[in-house]
């Protein structure tokens, strides 16, 4: 349990995430997910980084009941939530080759921001992509969906937490390959193979030129959409939707 790094192929590691039981991550599992892939991106050795899960899905988000024991007693959990997704999702943007993320099953809130921030997408047919921020008194991560789909399906997507397939994506363009569950590893590594292929020092070169002509800061967009988050939860708003969002999943 926990984050982990291997070597499947030369010039790739894989990092893997495994939080059972659907991969909500708490506070240190986001920091331990942005030191994997830092540690991955330095090495000189490496030029590209698969970042995949175990279990059920992908990734479910951040750990409500981590936030929920702390009810009352401040905002903790809350701020070290915010800040462990920041660095989890700016070391797959900044990491400096290129990160293919391998989708299976959900891919919910956070992580919509980690798979927005890699630079390649392999998914599972069943896979599926979501913001359900607004159903559990959150906010963040429109920064991301929308480096996934257009702007006016980003907006129905986010103000109704429903979620797209991986087939809806690959439409888009924003899935690279679509493929068996069975086959998800393979095809990601597959991917990055060929990357690993080309020269080390070029490929890093490659991946800070693409990062300076993106057109939107992700790292400014997304801090400024978690002041949004801190606002909901010193207003009580979000402590309101999270604890009804807590009676629905126990009823």
């Amino acid at each position: 349990m926990g984050v982990s790094t291997s070597r499947p192929d030369k010039g790739v590691a894989l990092v893997t995430v495994d939080f059972p039981p659907v991969n909500a991550l708490p506070v240190q599992g986001w920091y331990d997910l942005a030191d994997a892939v830092r540690a991955a991106g330095r090495d000189q050795e490496v030029r590209c980084v698969v970042l995949a899960a175990e279990g059920r899905g992908f990734n479910a988000g951040v750990d409500i009941k981590e936030m929920q024991r702390e009810h009352g007693t401040g905002h903790r959990a809350l701020i070290g939530a915010n800040h462990g997704c920041a660095e989890a999702f700016s070391a797959v943007y900044t990491c400096e080759v290129p990160v293919v993320a391998a989708v299976a099953g959900f891919c919910l809130g956070g992580g919509i921001g980690l798979v927005g921030n890699a630079d390649v997408i392999v998914a599972s047919e069943d896979a599926s992509f979501g913001l359900p921020e607004l159903d559990r008194g959150a906010l963040g991560a429109a920064t991301h969906l929308a480096r996934l789909v257009p702007q006016h399906l980003m907006r129905a997507l986010y103000y109704t937490s429903r979620t797209v397939t991986a087939d809806e994506l690959h439409a888009h363009g924003s899935v690279w390959k679509v493929v068996p569950r069975a086959g998800l590893r393979d095809a990601a590594l597959a991917v990055a193979r060929e990357i690993a292929a080309k020269d080390g020092s070029l490929i890093r070169l490659a991946k800070a030129a693409i990062n300076g002509i993106d057109p939107v800061d992700v790292h400014r967009s997304y801090r400024f959409e978690q002041g949004f988050t801190f606002e909901a939860n010193l207003s009580g708003v979000a402590d309101r939707v999270r604890d009804g969002f807590g009676r629905k999943g126990s009823s």
